[in-house]
């Protein structure tokens, strides 16, 4: 997209995550700063080993594979925070398939994510988009009841977003606020860019902060296993646990050497029945 086509009230010139990550993924739906500050990620990302592309295509494909999965085990309640724009097979496109009916909630902030996600749900009654911002989860929990019954098992999905929270205390009280909002048999999921221990280049890596500085999101983090294992204190972690995204119930792994040294980590938890 050119600047001139940018909707009123958005700031073409102002990075944004969303737009950034459709380009990454081959998108068409950004403009030429979002593009300019993707290109910067991706030399970065490529001057120290590393592949965004496959990275965003990693985290894509798990998603695809965690809730798929979900709904073949009888979830039928999905609300995904931080959704950025539609791509193919989007979450409610993929549980739908198995289980008609499904209900679906797709939260963002960016306004153009909104538009285009109102565009492409107009005769799909059982998927709403609504505006949240992540930094209040109880607001969205709220706006997001009228339309999932919170009383039965929701599959919350929050993917690639906690790494543009750089405060952990603030990640940790977010995530505890999800995970109150599941009964019994509601599930987790979360992925979180990370970098395997002693192969991060700190001038790379603060370089890369400043790129997402002027996005935004202002900011960027990357966190490792354990704390990433921590948000799902409670719940039950399906197997394999916390690994690379593309090694998440792969039945078809591949080994890219752009995520040898790093990616996007990935995990689901369910919440136990109580006893």
């Amino acid at each position: 997209m050119t600047d001139e086509l940018a909707p009123h009230g958005i700031d073409p010139t102002i990075p944004s995550v969303a737009r950034m990550y459709d380009y990454y993924l081959g998108g068409k739906d950004n403009f030429p700063a979002d593009r300019e500050a993707a290109e910067a990620i991706i030399k970065l990302a490529r001057e120290s080993g590393s592949d965004v592309r496959e990275m965003a295509l990693a985290n894509r494909g798990f998603l695809i594979r965690a809730v798929r999965q979900l709904a073949e085990s009888g979830v039928r309640q999905f609300l995904d925070i931080g959704t950025g724009l539609p791509t193919q097979d989007n979450v409610h496109q993929v549980v739908q398939r198995v289980a008609p009916g499904s209900k679906v909630v797709y939260v963002d902030n960016d306004p153009i994510v909104l538009v285009h996600a109102q565009a492409l749900l107009a005769d799909n009654s059982d998927t709403v988009v609504i505006e949240g911002d992540l930094h209040n989860p109880a607001a969205v929990l709220k706006a997001a009841a009228p339309h999932l019954d919170f009383d039965q098992p929701v599959a919350i999905v929050v993917a690639a977003v906690f790494h543009f929270f750089p405060d952990d205390d603030e990640v940790s009280s977010i995530v505890a606020t999800l995970r109150n909002a599941l009964v019994p048999g509601g599930h987790l999921v979360i992925t979180h860019s990370y970098v395997e221990p002693e192969a991060g280049e700190p001038d790379k890596m603060d370089e890369a902060r400043g790129v997402y500085s002027r996005s935004a999101s202002g900011s960027v983090a990357w966190r490792d296993r354990e704390t990433v294992r921590g948000y799902f204190e409670g719940l039950e972690l399906l197997e394999p646990g916390i690994v690379p995204a593309q090694d998440w119930r792969n039945d078809d792994p591949y080994p890219v050497p752009g995520l040898a040294i790093g990616g996007v980590l990935a995990g689901v938890g369910r919440k136990p029945e109580t006893t």
